[in-house]
């Protein structure tokens, strides 16, 4: 299905049960279909599926960054010390970093 700007968006899919045949399936509809269709179909109920946790950001956990790619970083940050990677690696030394400061603080850069 496509939005009204171009951007797609992607339907939930449900599980369903049928009691009387004792068959279980998907199916990918909106919730609001999915809220008609239940109600046209008594006998039919739908089963609860499991949350879909997307990356490794849950409990705090998942690989760590290398240290080669974070000394590449840091080079990448030194070439750069404006820039945002300049801000989280530490591009540049401490008194660089705090004249920086005080220059954006009242309007010079």
């Amino acid at each position: 299905m496509t939005g009204t700007i171009g951007v797609e968006f992607i339907m939930p899919t449900y599980i369903f049960y049928d009691r009387n045949t004792k068959k279980e399936w998907n199916e990918m509809m909106s919730n609001s279909e999915r809220v008609q269709f239940l109600e046209n179909n008594p006998h039919i109920n739908q089963v609860p599926g499991g949350f879909a946790y997307v990356g490794d950001h849950i409990m705090g956990v998942g690989p760590k960054q290398d240290g080669g790619m974070t000394e590449n970083l840091q080079r990448i940050a030194a070439s750069h010390p404006g820039s945002a990677l300049a801000d989280r690696y530490g591009g540049e030394p401490t008194k660089q970093q705090k004249t920086r400061s005080v220059l954006k603080k009242h309007g010079v850069i």
